[in-house]
């Protein structure tokens, strides 16, 4: 089975969990930015993807094929806009090309619920050290980790997206194009859920970062399980992108569908 899976710290419980499940043996396992997982899954690159979800719409037929997600509730931390100026004052935004997903909240909130109308820049590697003055920069991932020193001012577009809607947000998912069978299904979320059991045992293992706690950020920040709320978040997040107020997704056999 050939996987795709986002690179960034987050990722590690699941990493861990399936190379210490019996499914290690199965799997051909590729570690990418998350928009180079997108582009797998729509190229047939890769059977089982941990996605940016605003690739879902344009799939002709996704199978959310787990029970877990990369989400937050509240602070993300890691998915943030940074600047030397209040938002209100920001001119222009760099948008990490990691990412559709980020990048369309980033829009979305702007327009929705800061109300503040600024150029979007698409950026490319190097972009963070043009970040200054008037213009801010959307940085996601391990790249955000020690930004908060560097820059006094912060939106976390978790929280942001928690605060305007009271919801969850689902930044990942695992996705196929093809339905797979169940017994795969069942083993692959048993891997997964071994990973988070062994969170601090992962913990011990891991480079340790000065100043960052990363068994509180696993635990904390990043949100794993994709439950009802986070399914009522997937589908108004994955609506206002498709610009259907209608979008829903159905969640019977894990397909994805418009409804």
């Amino acid at each position: 089975m050939r996987l795709s899976a986002v690179s960034y710290l987050n990722t590690k419980p699941f990493i861990y969990g399936l190379f210490r499940s019996d499914l290690a043996g199965e799997i051909d396992l590729s570690l990418d930015i998350p928009s180079v997982c997108a582009q797998k899954l729509l190229k047939g690159e890769a059977d089982v993807v941990l996605t940016p979800v605003a690739i879902i719409p344009e799939l002709p037929e996704a199978h959310l094929v787990s029970d877990y997600c990369i989400g937050s509730v509240g602070t993300v931390k890691t998915v943030c806009i940074f600047s030397e100026k209040p938002l209100s004052e920001i001119k222009r935004i760099y948008l990490d090309f990691h990412s559709r997903t980020s990048v369309a909240l980033t829009r979305m909130l702007c327009e929705k619920y800061w109300n503040t109308q600024p150029e979007f820049i698409p950026a490319t590697a190097g972009y963070e050290s043009n970040i200054g003055g008037d213009t801010a920069g959307l940085i996601i991932g391990d790249r955000a980790i020690g930004q908060h020193k560097r820059f006094p001012f912060v939106y976390d577009l978790g929280e942001a997206w928690t605060d305007w809607t009271g919801l969850p947000f689902v930044f990942a998912a695992w996705v196929s194009v093809k339905p797979l069978h169940p017994d795969l299904l069942a083993r692959f979320n048993a891997a997964l859920q071994i990973g988070l059991d062994h969170i601090p045992e992962l913990t011990k293992i891991l480079p340790t970062m000065p100043g960052f706690d990363v068994e509180k950020y696993f635990r904390e920040n990043i949100s794993y399980e994709l439950d009802e709320a986070k399914w009522l978040a997937l589908n108004r997040f994955l609506g206002l992108v498709a610009g259907e107020e209608g979008y829903r997704l159905r969640r019977s056999a894990g397909v994805a569908v418009t409804e």
